[in-house]
């Protein structure tokens, strides 16, 4: 089977390893921030984690800007909301269910711009926050592949837009395995805090 040297994927806010194993295997992304906004699609500002109960999800509060209607937003143009000061709240979360791991002290400073106190006016979109979690995630991880800027022309690609990633094939040790089993389809801090590198 030929592969393309280029996939496109949606844009996913600390998505679940399988999706930062599969844009791994290809030599650059291109992540669609221009994609159609779609209020189900919550995968673009929410993420899950494993704590004390099972599976937790954490979300970043949305706001659409004025003047626009819902046919022709797109991810790019969809704000951050500072609703209930979500980077302190998420911080807690983290640190409550993966404080015990092995790596989560080595990494979290890491995370301290990301989850840093932000003012109430903040102007920041939802492809602007997941470009700064793939970033982190690129260089934890010792990512090789090239983030574009955009897509270029004549250029073959895979497109992940609108289909699934397929889901990790090998469960890795989870903190509360003993307690759940393993636990797939968690952010892929998850695996970070858990595993490392």
């Amino acid at each position: 089977m030929n592969r393309a040297p280029l996939v496109v994927m949606p844009p996913r806010l600390f998505a679940p390893a399988a999706y930062y194993d599969l844009i791994a295997t290809y030599q650059a992304v291109y992540i669609d921030y221009d994609m159609r906004y779609n209020k189900r699609d919550k995968e673009a500002h929410r993420y899950d984690i494993a704590d004390a109960r099972g599976r937790l999800s954490l979300t970043v509060p949305v706001s659409k800007p004025e003047g626009f209607t819902t046919g022709n937003l797109k991810w790019s143009d969809v704000r951050v909301s500072a609703h209930g000061r979500w980077w302190g709240v998420q911080q807690v979360a983290l640190e409550s269910a993966y404080g015990g791991t092995p790596f989560f002290e080595y990494y979290i400073d890491r995370f301290s711009d990301f989850f840093a106190p932000r003012p109430l006016d903040v102007d920041e979109t939802v492809a602007d926050l997941v470009r700064r979690a793939n970033n982190i995630v690129r260089l934890l991880t010792g990512m090789k592949t090239y983030f574009l800027k955009e897509l270029p022309e004549g250029v073959p690609f895979d497109d992940y837009r609108n289909r699934p990633v397929p889901a990790e094939n090998e469960p890795y040790r989870q903190l509360r395995g003993a307690q759940f089993g393993f636990i797939a389809g968690l952010s892929v801090l998850d695996r970070i805090f858990n595993e490392g590198r």
